[in-house]
């Protein structure tokens, strides 16, 4: 509402219609042009005095408190185990498509930080990770019918929304995996790939941070039998990794257009108590991406900021 109340107060200040034909009249190719050409005047007419006020103010640009060396290390820790299961690590671009996350999720994309020439600043790895599989999919360099696509990343997220609390910066590093394949019949690509990503984090929080992990499961809508699905993957999960806590409750999930039949959260069992650190689920996005409701996908993400900051305590 705020936003929408700034957005009205400069129209009226330039032109009520103004937003509606650049909108309309304009073609992306001719609005990015138009931007290029204001931002570069606003720029040459910018001293140094005010660049590093800007720097000042500007709460997107402060680096993090972390320690860079001991953020690579763990990174690197983290992908090794993550091949080590047939995780491909991908090296992603600072940015992704406009839209990526918007698009074929539900997120605002008032949270992300919209760039010019058709892209904006990478808030979720997963989006772009899943664009990558979706991508080699379509033009044919990965076929996915015998096995699936897995990849991994990590990557220094950027949004837009206000975080409160100390430290709380708006970027942050994420370890993310996504999986890519096709309907195989009796839950059969549901079953193998969350046993695959949650395999995945236990050997990561074994062997980095010698921690016990509990998966916590949500239901949600977007399957047929949600409620079967749930059951079916936990009883999977329960005779493929006995050693991983499974929490007894079964969440039925408010409103939601994010996850489809099954979300869990990734809780760690740490010296300093227990702490949510990541989740992940199904969801449809290579449905949409590539028109075929045979396609799968599940993604997955924890926190490295968060989790290295719990563990230096």
């Amino acid at each position: 509402m705020t936003e929408r109340k700034a957005v009205d107060r400069i129209l009226a200040q330039l032109s009520p219609d103004l937003l509606d034909q650049l909108e309309r009249k304009l073609s992306a190719s001719d609005l990015n042009t138009l931007l290029l050409e204001l931002f570069r005047n606003k720029t040459q007419a910018m001293t140094s005095g005010e660049l590093l006020n800007s720097y000042a103010c500007n709460r997107f640009v402060k680096p993090a408190a972390i320690h860079p060396i001991a953020l690579k290390q763990l990174e690197i820790e983290m992908l090794q185990l993550a091949e080590a299961s047939s995780y491909q690590a991908v090296q992603l671009a600072p940015v992704a498509p406009l839209g990526s996350c918007s698009v074929v999720g539900t997120v605002d994309q008032n949270k992300v930080l919209s760039a010019l020439r058709g892209t904006e600043v990478v808030a979720d790895a997963t989006n772009a990770l899943a664009l990558h599989a979706c991508d080699l999919i379509k033009c044919g360099q990965r076929p996915h019918r015998e096995d699936s696509i897995r990849l991994c990343t990590t990557h220094r997220h950027l949004r837009a929304q206000q975080f409160s609390g100390p430290g709380m910066l708006p970027h942050f590093s994420l370890f993310c995996m996504i999986t890519s394949g096709r309907d195989t019949g009796s839950y059969g690509f549901e079953k193998r790939t969350l046993v695959e990503h949650v395999r995945v984090y236990q050997a990561i929080f074994q062997a980095l941070f010698q921690a016990r992990m509990t998966v916590k499961f949500i239901r949600h809508g977007g399957y047929t039998d949600s409620e079967g699905l749930v059951q079916r993957l936990r009883e999977h999960l329960q005779e493929s990794l006995p050693n991983v806590g499974l929490t007894e409750q079964i969440e039925a999930g408010a409103h939601n257009d994010y996850y489809k039949g099954l979300q869990f959260h990734l809780i760690v069992e740490l010296p300093s108590g227990r702490l949510t650190i990541g989740d992940g689920g199904f969801v449809d996005w290579s449905q949409q991406l590539l028109g075929n409701q045979k396609e799968r996908m599940m993604i997955s993400a924890i926190g490295i900021d968060r989790l290295m900051s719990e563990t230096a305590r």
